[in-house]
C-alpha cells in the first residue's frame, strides 16, 4: 500500500510546508498549521490549462457605468448594514458564535424574499432538509419559492443551482462543504478555499446573491483561510452574549456599502426581531440614583446611539489593582485612568476598576471618553451624575476634551429622547443650532467636566 503523502497548511494565510512548524514563517501566526493529505500530482497531460474566456482590455472611462441593482431582504436592520440592500451578484459571508441567531435570521430573510418573488435555495451541510423545515414552520417562513437542499457535496450542490437557477443561495456553512476529487478533509484550508472560490464564479456570472454562512473560532475569527474574507463582498459578525437577548450585527468589510453601521436585533420566540430604536432599548434598565453610571451618545455609521456608560471603583486587596473593561479597549481604558489620576486629581493607583457598556455594545469612537472618565469618577467618588445629562468628548493626554464629529445629529437623537442637558466639547460649540429647551455644557479640560458633573 502506497504511503499517503501529507503537507501542513497554516489556516490563516495558507502557507504550505512539508513539516510542522509553530510558528507560521509567512504571517506569523502561531500553532496555526494543521496538517492534511496532499494532492496526488496529475499526469502531464491535464498539467495544461483550458483557455481563458478572452476578456477585452478596456480603457476605464470606458467601462460601462450602469448602476448594480440591490435587493431589499425585508429585514431594516440587515439592509442598513448593507448600506441600502444586498447587491446582486455579489457574495456575503456571516460569521457569529455558535447559536447567536445565524441560522435563524437567514431563515427569515429567505422567506422574505421569496415572498418577493425571488427563488431561494438554502444548501445545508450542517442540518437535515427536515429540521430546517421545523424551524421555518415555527418562524412562519413557509414560503412556495424557498427551497431546501441538504446536501455536503459541492459538485452536486453546483448541479442544483444550473437547475434551479435561484436569485439568492444560502450556504450553511461553508466550513461543511468539500469537493470529492480532493483529498484534503472538510473544513481544510484548501477545501473552503476551493468550494469558495466556484461558489463566487458562480455568483458573478449568474447574478445571484450568494449567502455563506462561515463558522469561528475560539478567538471570534471566521475559521479556515484568511483569504476567505478576502474573497467575499461582505463580512458580516453577529455579537452579544447567547443568554442576552440583543444581537448586534456589524459589517467588518463591505465593498458596496459603509462598515461603520449597527443593526439590532431581539432574540425571541419567533425569531429574530429587529430593534429600530437602539437608544431606547440599551437605558430601558438603567439605574438613575446609583453613582458610576453616565449616558453617552455614540455615532454607529449614520446611527446616533445613546449607551448607558457604567463604572465600579473598589479598594483593592491586591498588591496591584485590578483593570478589567468589557466593550472598551483595555488600553483605551489604562490611558483615561491615567489622565484623570494626573490632570484631574482623582487617586486611582489603589482602586480596582471595572467598567462595562450596557447591553453588549462595543464601543471603539474616542468620543466615549468623555462619559467613561464621567462614570469613572462618578463612583470613586460616590456621587450620583444627572440623570438627564448626557455626555461626549474626546480626551486627549494633555487633559483636554476634544470635538467630535456630528454633533447635531448626536444632540438631535439626545432631544428625542428626553436628556435637556449636554456636556460636549467648547470646540462643538461654533456653528451650532442650540434646540430650545436644551440646556449646553461646553468644557475644555477634564477636570473642568469633573468639577461641573460632581
Amino acid at each position: 500500500m502506497a504511503k499517503v503523502r501529507t503537507r501542513y497548511v497554516c489556516g490563516e494565510c495558507g502557507y504550505e510546508s512539508t513539516r510542522w512548524l509553530g510558528r507560521c514563517p509567512d504571517c506569523g501566526s502561531w500553532n496555526s498549521l494543521g496538517e492534511e493529505a496532499a494532492p496526488e500530482p496529475l499526469p502531464e497531460k491535464k498539467l495544461r490549462r483550458k483557455p481563458g474566456a478572452g476578456a477585452q482590455v478596456i480603457p476605464i472611462d470606458q467601462v460601462p457605468r450602469e448602476n448594480m441593482g440591490r435587493i431589499l431582504t425585508g429585514v431594516g436592520e440587515l439592509d442598513r448594514v448593507l448600506g441600502g440592500g444586498a447587491v446582486e451578484g455579489s457574495m456575503l459571508l456571516v460569521g457569529g458564535d455558535p447559536g447567536i441567531g445565524k441560522s435563524t435570521l437567514l431563515t427569515q430573510v429567505s422567506a422574505n424574499l421569496s415572498n418577493r418573488g425571488k427563488t431561494v435555495l438554502y444548501v445545508s451541510g450542517e442540518e437535515s432538509a427536515r429540521q430546517i423545515g421545523l424551524r421555518a414552520k415555527r418562524l412562519g417562513a413557509l414560503s412556495s419559492g424557498f427551497y431546501v437542499l441538504a446536501e455536503n457535496d459541492l459538485d452536486v450542490v453546483m448541479k442544483r443551482l444550473e437547475e434551479t437557477g435561484p436569485g439568492v443561495c444560502i450556504v450553511d456553512s461553508i466550513q461543511t462543504m468539500y469537493l470529492p476529487d480532493m483529498a484534503s478533509a472538510p473544513g481544510s484550508v484548501s477545501q473552503v478555499r476551493e468550494c469558495a472560490g466556484r461558489l463566487m464564479r458562480y455568483a458573478k456570472l449568474s447574478g445571484c446573491i450568494m449567502i455563506l454562512v462561515g463558522h469561528v473560532t475560539k478567538e471570534g475569527a471566521i475559521a479556515g483561510p484568511r483569504v476567505l474574507e478576502h474573497m467575499v463582498d461582505a463580512v458580516l459578525y453577529f455579537e452579544g452574549d447567547r443568554q442576552h437577548e440583543y444581537r448586534l450585527l456589524r459589517a467588518v468589510k463591505n465593498r458596496f456599502g459603509s462598515v461603520n453601521e449597527l443593526g439590532m436585533f431581539e432574540m425571541t420566540g419567533e425569531g429574530m426581531v429587529e430593534v429600530p430604536n437602539a437608544s431606547e432599548a440599551l437605558l430601558s434598565e438603567r439605574a438613575h440614583d446609583m453613582s458610576g453610571s453616565a449616558v453617552l451618545c455614540t455615532v454607529e455609521g449614520t446611527r446616533p446611539v445613546l449607551a448607558d456608560v457604567q463604572a465600579l471603583v473598589s479598594t483593592t486587596v491586591f498588591g496591584n489593582p485590578r483593570r478589567m473593561a468589557s466593550g472598551v479597549e483595555q488600553g483605551r481604558l489604562a490611558l483615561l485612568l491615567a489622565v484623570l489620576e494626573k490632570r484631574a486629581g482623582i487617586p486611582l493607583y489603589n482602586q480596582d476598576v471595572y467598567v462595562n457598556i450596557a447591553g453588549g455594545l462595543q464601543l471603539s469612537e474616542p468620543a466615549a471618553d468623555l462619559a467613561l472618565c464621567a462614570a469613572i469618577a462618578s463612583s470613586a467618588k460616590n456621587r450620583v451624575l444627572d440623570p438627564s445629562c448626557a455626555l461626549m468628548g474626546e480626551v486627549g493626554l494633555a487633559g483636554e476634551v476634544r470635538a467630535v464629529g456630528q454633533i447635531e445629529r448626536r444632540i438631535g437623537e439626545c432631544v428625542r429622547l428626553g436628556f435637556d442637558r449636554i456636556m460636549l466639547p467648547q470646540g462643538n460649540m461654533r456653528r451650532i443650532k442650540v434646540p430650545e429647551g436644551i440646556t449646553l455644557i461646553p468644557v475644555r479640560t477634564v477636570a473642568e467636566a469633573m468639577a461641573k458633573l460632581l
